[in-house]
């Protein structure tokens, strides 16, 4: 090392000291580690805790989540093989339809993390380029997966398109092989508002995980595995079931759905949050239900802007003070990851296909990650403040309002039954951006940086969707989506894909902002970075003189 270096390295060294002195601070001072918690379950959820799980690591926080779906992850829990789960709907004790044993005897809490819609992602070919403005009555949809209606242009499906013609060839409905909230969520409302269809196909009239599988169905594992096989070269003719942000992710295109007001709807952030105020939430803490939904009025509301399959999704944490898994280190870490992903997190979910809590819910669901605390004293929540977070559902000046359903746009005449359809659909545009190209398909994609949009992936043949935000890294994305994919263009008539390309990353308003994130940051676990900060500073007015005395010396002037 040269003596300048050493000169400079020194200088450091003491600003540092001497800052952390003046700070009276040292590390040891903190308050409780942190440690890496593991978590399983939802691929519904899946990309908005992968989003978040890479928004906490740049404060120091480790979580480990694995989309295995939202049944496994609830028996992963139950066996304490995880510290906590996502899940999109609660303990069933059995499955309505297999049997299949779905309880927990390790105690445990819900707590809502996200909203989102259920969507339909579509691949049905015209001379060679994909149709992109399909759209689906509840009873088409109902028949199309029950096998009552086996090809595209079946009169009901040119019905709902008023008059426009599908081209002939055999409907192939994709479904999940796992035990998935999404199948779950689907088939509760196929078993609440077309009984008799769901019944006789189903040979019960309850909902389940596990979708029965009969005539030319295709199951896949996970949301990447569903969209994969819709994307790959034998895709022509499917329809699947995924949360919003997968197809979203990949720019390709979804069924507008008919709402209870004869609207075909798409399943975005406004249209959710407009259905899901009619959520029934159980308010009952004695309840082990606490804090679960009740669709029903969510599948019958008449505003025109309601998505019809909205939903929530939960965590699953343990709530015993004796539990074998939990540590305080570790409970720290999930109560300061669940903050940020209910409190910050939340301003991010809109834009990469997901609807953020309201007020309520984010409320009630630090209300249960005071559990954690309540387990163990050594736990701290004093900067966790609802009021705080950055999250387009809240208006401050009425916090009893929710803001993101009331500027949601009503749609326009031609999505009316009856009228239209909106758009005349426009081929898909591939990937191949650079900084970005998209992972191999069928795979665990990668963490994503850059600012432009994958290319195409290569095995299970899906183009990988998408890049990391503009200027950060996107999180881990399960197959189909390569860290956290570009936003898509949408016509602001029609609300059809336009291209999934020209508008890469997610942007400055997807990003999460320092104090969002520090806002979950004790100030005492803050302390060192500000004692850094400070002798960074310093190191910024001290070193100029001192490399000039360094250099002086070097060159024998003084």
């Amino acid at each position: 090392m040269s003596s300048t270096s050493s000169l400079i390295v020194r200088a450091s060294a003491s600003v540092l000291a001497a800052g952390l002195a003046m700070c009276a601070v040292t590390p040891a001072d903190a308050t409780p580690a942190h440690d890496t918690i593991q978590a399983t379950g939802s691929s519904w959820a899946a990309n908005a805790v992968n989003q978040w799980v890479a928004d906490v690591k740049s404060a120091g926080l480790r979580v480990s989540f694995t989309s295995t779906g939202s049944a496994q992850g609830r028996k992963d829990f139950a066996a304490s093989i995880n510290d906590f789960a996502i899940s999109d709907i609660g303990y069933q004790g059995s499955d309505p339809k297999t049997g299949e044993a779905d309880s927990s005897g390790r105690p445990y809490a819900y707590l809502p993390i996200v909203g989102g819609g259920t969507s339909f992602p579509y691949k049905i070919l015209r001379g060679g380029k994909p149709i992109t403005n399909l759209r689906l009555s509840g009873l088409t949809l109902a028949k199309i997966f029950t096998g009552a209606i086996t090809n595209w242009n079946d009169p009901a499906i040119t019905r709902d398109n008023n008059g426009s013609k599908i081209p002939s060839k055999p409907i192939i409905p994709v479904v999940h092989s796992e035990g998935a909230g999404s199948t779950a969520q689907f088939t509760r409302y196929l078993a609440t508002m077309f009984p008799d269809l769901w019944t006789a196909f189903n040979n019960n009239p309850k909902f389940t995980e596990y979708y029965p599988r009969k005539g030319s169905m295709i199951a896949q594992s996970g949301s990447d595995g569903v969209m994969n096989y819709i994307n790959s070269a034998s895709g022509d003719g499917t329809i699947g079931y995924d949360e919003y942000s997968y197809p979203l992710g990949l720019g390709f295109p979804v069924a507008k759905i008919e709402n209870a007001a004869g609207y075909y709807v798409l399943p975005d952030q406004f249209n959710d949050a407009v259905a899901l105020t009619q959520a029934k939430i159980n308010m009952d803490k004695s309840s082990p239900d606490y804090l679960l939904q009740d669709l029903d009025k969510v599948y019958t509301y008449n505003d025109p802007r309601a998505y019809p399959l909205s939903s929530y999704s939960y965590a699953v944490i343990p709530t015993s003070a004796s539990d074998p898994r939990m540590t305080t280190p570790k409970r720290q870490t999930m109560a300061d990851f669940l903050f940020y992903s209910v409190c910050g997190g939340q301003a991010e979910m809109g834009p990469i296909g997901y609807s953020s809590l309201p007020l309520n819910l984010v409320t009630a669901s630090f209300d249960q990650v005071k559990k954690l605390k309540a387990a163990d004293a050594g736990v701290d929540l004093s900067t966790q403040n609802p009021s705080n977070c950055n999250n387009p559902t809240f208006d401050k000046a009425n916090p009893s309002r929710n803001r993101l359903a009331e500027i949601a746009k009503m749609p326009p005449s031609c999505d009316k039954d009856g009228q239209g359809p909106c758009g005349v659909g426009v081929p898909i545009a591939s990937g191949g951006g650079t900084n970005g190209s998209g992972a191999a398909g069928g795979g665990t994609g990668s963490t994503g940086k850059g600012t432009s949009t994958g290319g195409a992936g290569t095995g299970g043949g899906t183009a990988a969707g998408g890049t990391g935000r503009s200027n950060g890294a996107g999180p881990a994305g399960a197959g189909a989506s390569n860290g956290v994919a570009a936003r898509t263009k949408i016509d602001p008539q029609t609300g059809q894909t336009i291209s999934a390309n020209g508008d890469a990353g997610l942007g400055a308003d997807a990003v999460a902002s320092p104090t969002d994130l520090a806002a979950f940051s004790r100030s005492g676990n803050n302390a060192p970075f500000a004692v850094l900060a400070v002798a960074l500073l310093l190191l910024a007015l001290v070193s100029p003189p001192l490399l000039a005395r360094a250099l002086a010396r070097r060159n024998g002037t003084r």
